[in-house]
């Protein structure tokens, strides 16, 4: 009697035989709840995917990053499922993982409504208590094309097949480049067919496992992002490991919705986006402005100080620049149409100025003893972004950015970048981000210029400089820019967000098309190194992400109003005029608040201003040649002399605490 035969795999590292039918589950004694799917030779697999010889498996945990993109992927089509059930009309987009949640799009007659939302969400917990389970098969395209002759939009990705994720942001969850399969959900006891879909996987054992969901919000959204395409119904959900995730998860989005730059912008009265002006456009109101003056001012201080030199550029250009720049070969889409001037002469809104930089440092010739040569400008841009993704100052369409270009020897490159990026993190800081990693992207191979040896040197050169400040390097291959590698300071705020702050980038090709030259030591011309620097990115951006970080109680030297006066009655008025004089006269931004409201009225109202410091004076006060400290978590500090509150709130202010 001959022995069963076997398959030698690894597991954790260690050899292992196992029976020739095995299936990843079994090899893992996966219990589908904790262990939810598998990585086979790399590549996630579903539970049921049979072993073949020489295989290493490793698990996937639901609460792991690959985990609950196939938690939420399962639970996308557990919705597109209660979708059609409910409205058999509905026809199919894609349905992708995203972060901390999954969406589906679907082409139906009317829009969704919340009543929709919650019936939607009912029948989806109908599906998950019955456990149907998730059964994948190969098809052709034929068959394929066959069994889901009733949905266009899936007909039309089968069509793309292995350009379909390039096609369609998210399509890549569909259909893969080798193989379309088909996931069945089938009806635990009965074996009935409920529901198919279009998928690569893999995905969760069964519904059941399914442990805590909610749906959020639909949205409009035209398929694959084209504005010409038919227009979407896109319901977006979350789904988590566990109900106590859910519930955190929730509660920061409660949070994340009271730090809302745009309701706090309106709130405290620092800008607003006219729509006589346009989407994306923002004016800054008095006080907002306040905030942006004294933001450029301490950043125009700190870039003086280490020898930045200040340049200004106009607002518009002939298109022969950007087509020496190659911005109109690789960009266009991102630029606003052009305006034709002077007989048929093509004009652009600029939507960098590092063209216009190379044409200030091409004026005239440069000698080695100028580099590293650095030009630094706060230069308002206009990119056309869509409109789908326009959003408040984090995404708008007209910017100022606080540009630096740095021309340097290649000699000087390491250094330069060494103490730029220095430099970039130290800024941050004062302006109270703390927490920060750094990201490298590479290369895209379909997307660049310059020979591929001047690439790989110029990243090396950057991984060597992001390492020396000891913080978490992380890799984004084929995210940079045509003409650079480049780093980016990604920074987490008080709520754990992480948002992507400065990037510096570094060029060998832009000095090449502009044909840049100095004259070195030896009186030879040489190509210099150009160096791309926004160290907030955009002021606007910069500007919402510290709103939203402190959730509008910026500290003192950054408010508006940096301390309000407040008397107990209408006779104290003229003391505490006497105090705010004294504080103007070390550049506090005071107000003496002399309506009519009532005293506790008038706390109130500095309190949802966020007003950092009230000096409260009554009678005693004005006795003693005092006031009364009120601070913004309600805390108070009675009988303090005029000019030590003078002297502690001008200290608070200048240490920027």
């Amino acid at each position: 009697m001959s022995a069963a035969p076997e398959l030698h795999i690894t597991l954790a590292g260690t050899q292992r035989a196992v029976a020739a039918t095995t299936t990843a589950g079994q090899a893992l004694e996966a219990d589908g709840r904790t262990v939810i799917a598998a990585l086979v030779n790399g590549e996630p697999r579903d539970l049921f995917w049979e072993l073949g010889e020489g295989d290493t498996v490793e698990p996937i945990t639901i609460d792991s990053e690959e985990g609950r993109a196939i938690l939420r992927h399962s639970t996308a089509h557990v919705l597109a499922q209660a979708v059609q059930e409910l409205f058999p009309e509905a026809k199919l987009g894609i349905g992708p993982p995203i972060e901390n949640g999954f969406y589906y799009d679907f082409d139906v007659a009317e829009p969704f409504t919340p009543a929709d939302l919650k019936s939607i969400e009912k029948k989806m917990q109908q599906i998950i208590k019955q456990g149907q389970r998730f059964d994948r098969r190969v098809v052709s395209d034929e068959e394929a094309r066959a069994e889901l002759a009733t949905e266009p939009y899936k007909l039309e990705l089968i069509g793309l097949k292995g350009g379909a994720g390039e096609a369609a942001e998210g399509a890549g969850v569909e259909v893969g480049a080798d193989e379309l399969t088909i996931y069945d959900n089938i009806h635990p006891r009965t074996g009935e067919l409920c529901w198919k879909d279009l998928c690569r996987g893999p995905h969760l054992p069964s519904t059941r496992v399914i442990p805590a969901f909610k749906l959020m919000r639909v949205a409009a959204a035209y398929w694959r992002g084209k504005e010409t395409n038919p227009q979407l119904q896109r319901i977006y959900g979350t789904a988590w490991e566990d109900k106590d995730s859910l519930k955190s998860y929730l509660t920061f989005l409660e949070e994340a919705e009271k730090r809302d730059h745009r309701k706090l912008g309106a709130e405290l009265d620092l800008f607003s986006i006219p729509d006589e002006i346009g989407s994306g456009l923002a004016v800054f109101h008095p006080k907002g402005g306040v905030i942006r003056r004294v933001m450029e001012d301490y950043s125009r201080k700190r870039h003086e100080e280490s020898g930045y030199e200040f340049v200004y550029t106009p607002h518009a250009t002939k298109s022969t620049l950007f087509e020496k720049s190659q911005h109109l070969s690789w960009y266009a889409e991102g630029m606003y149409p052009p305006m034709q001037l002077d007989g048929g002469q093509d004009y652009y809104l600029k939507p960098m100025n590092c063209p216009m930089h190379n044409l200030i440092f091409d004026a005239r010739g440069r000698s080695y003893r100028e580099l590293p040569l650095r030009l630094f400008e706060f230069g308002t841009v206009y990119r056309y972004e869509k409109s789908g993704v326009v959003h408040g100052l984090t995404r708008a369409r007209g910017f100022t950015q606080d540009d630096a270009h740095i021309y340097c020897t290649k000699e000087q490159m390491a250094g330069e970048l060494d103490s730029l990026l220095t430099f970039v993190l130290d800024l941050l800081r004062d302006y109270g981000l703390e927490d920060f990693y750094l990201e490298l992207s590479t290369k895209d191979p379909e997307k660049y210029v310059g020979g591929d040896e001047v690439w790989e040197e110029a990243t090396a050169v950057l991984r060597q400089a992001a390492e020396k400040q000891g913080l978490e390097l992380v890799l984004d291959p084929g995210g940079a820019a045509f003409y650079g590698p480049k780093i980016s300071v990604q920074a987490k705020d008080a709520i754990g967000r992480t948002w992507q702050m400065s990037t510096i980038q570094l060029d060998f090709n832009l000095p090449e098309l502009f044909d840049l030259e100095y004259t070195a030591a030896d009186g030879s011309r040489r190509r210099p190194v150009m160096i791309h620097r926004a160290l907030f990115g955009s002021i606007e951006r910069f500007f919402a992400v510290l709103l939203e970080h402190y959730a509008g109680a910026f500290p003192a030297w950054l408010s508006p109003v940096q301390v309000v006066g407040i008397p107990i009655a209408d006779e104290h008025v003229p003391y505490l005029r006497e105090v705010a004089a004294k504080l103007r006269a070390e550049g506090v931004r005071v107000e003496v608040d002399a309506g009519d409201d009532r005293m506790q009225k008038k706390i109130r109202n500095a309190q949802k201003q966020k007003v950092p410091f009230m000096l409260l004076a009554g009678d005693e006060d004005i006795g003693k040649n005092a006031v009364s400290f009120r601070y913004r978590d309600g805390s108070q500090n009675n009988g303090v002399p005029v000019d030590e509150a003078v002297s502690q709130i001008v200290e608070a202010i200048r240490e920027r605490r």
